[in-house]
C-alpha cells in the first residue's frame, strides 16, 4: 500500500494521532516513517519505547497533526483559506475578541458566527461519514477506486480511476512489466496520472536525488525523460529546489 493510500485509508482516531500500526510496527501517516515494535529507541540521551518514539517523531518532524491536516489543500479539507486561519487561532486557544482584533474583521459576534459555520461543517461531515460507512456495508457492486495522491494538483474526473482500469492502463503502457520501459507516454490525462504514479514507485521516497540521478532513472523508463520529469513535478508527485539541483518524492 502506498503512503497516500495508507493516509486516506486510516481511521479517524488514527488520523488524529498521526500514525497507524500493524502487528510489527507503527507507521507515520504523514511521511511513512516506520518504528518497529519491541525496540527501544535512544534520542537525546533518553530511551523511548516504540509508540512514544513515533509520537516524538511526529512532534519533531511534522510539528503537530493539526498543523499537517489544516495545511492540506482545500480540495481535501473543504476549508477556505479564511476558515483555515480561524482554525489556527482557535487551536492556539485565542478568545473570539483576540481573533477579531488580530484578523481585523467584524466583531466578536462575527467570529462566533464563523465558529457556528465550522460546527455545521463538522455535523455535515459526521453525517456523510456515517452514510458512506453504511453504504459500504450494502453496496457490494461499488467499484474500487484508486486513491488520489495527497499532493494532486486538482482532484477531478482525471482521478476517477478504478483498480481494474488502472491494471489495464499499466499492462498497455508497460508491456514488459512495471520494472520495464514505457512503450509510449499516453495522450489522455487520466492515463498519464496512472503511469506517473507507477513511475514514482521506481524511486526511494526517503531519498533526495540530484538532477543527474533523477534523469538516469527516468531514462531507463522513457527516452523523453525531460517530459516525465516535468509532469512528475506538474502533477504533484515530485518536488524540487528552484534551481533544479535536488528532487524528491512529495509525501
Amino acid at each position: 500500500m502506498s503512503q497516500s493510500e495508507l493516509f486516506w485509508n486510516a481511521k479517524l482516531d488514527e488520523m488524529k494521532k498521526g500514525y497507524t500500526e500493524d502487528a510489527n510496527q507503527f507507521i507515520c501517516l504523514m511521511c511513512g516513517q516506520t518504528v518497529e515494535k519491541g525496540v527501544i529507541y535512544p534520542q537525546g540521551g533518553i530511551l523511548y519505547e516504540a509508540q512514544r518514539f513515533i509520537r516524538l517523531h511526529i512532534e519533531q518532524s511534522h510539528g503537530s497533526v493539526f498543523e499537517y491536516l489544516v495545511d492540506l489543500d482545500k480540495k481535501f479539507t473543504g476549508l477556505t483559506e479564511h476558515q483555515t486561519t480561524l482554525l489556527r487561532y482557535f487551536y492556539a486557544g485565542k478568545r473570539d475578541k483576540e481573533v477579531q482584533e488580530e484578523m481585523g474583521i467584524g466583531s466578536s459576534s462575527t467570529i462566533r458566527h464563523h465558529r457556528f459555520v465550522l460546527k455545521e461543517k463538522e455535523r455535515q461531515a459526521k453525517t456523510l461519514l456515517a452514510i458512506m460507512e453504511l453504504l459500504k456495508e450494502r453496496d457490494h457492486n461499488a467499484p474500487s477506486f484508486v486513491t488520489p495522491h495527497k499532493h494532486a494538483t486538482m482532484v477531478d474526473d482525471r482521478y476517477s480511476v478504478t483498480t481494474e482500469e488502472q491494471e489495464k492502463i499499466l499492462e498497455k503502457y508497460f508491456a514488459n512489466g512495471l520494472n520495464g520501459p514505457l512503450v509510449k507516454f499516453p495522450p489522455k490525462e487520466k492515463q498519464r496520472i496512472v503511469i506517473l504514479r507507477a513511475i514514482v514507485g521506481r524511486f526511494d521516497e526517503t531519498a533526495v536525488y540530484n538532477e543527474k540521478e533523477m534523469n538516469g532513472i527516468l531514462k531507463e523508463i522513457y527516452e523523453d525523460f525531460v517530459l516525465l520529469r516535468r509532469y512528475l513535478i506538474e502533477y504533484g508527485f515530485f518536488d524540487r529546489k528552484s534551481d533544479g539541483s535536488e528532487y524528491w518524492v512529495k509525501k
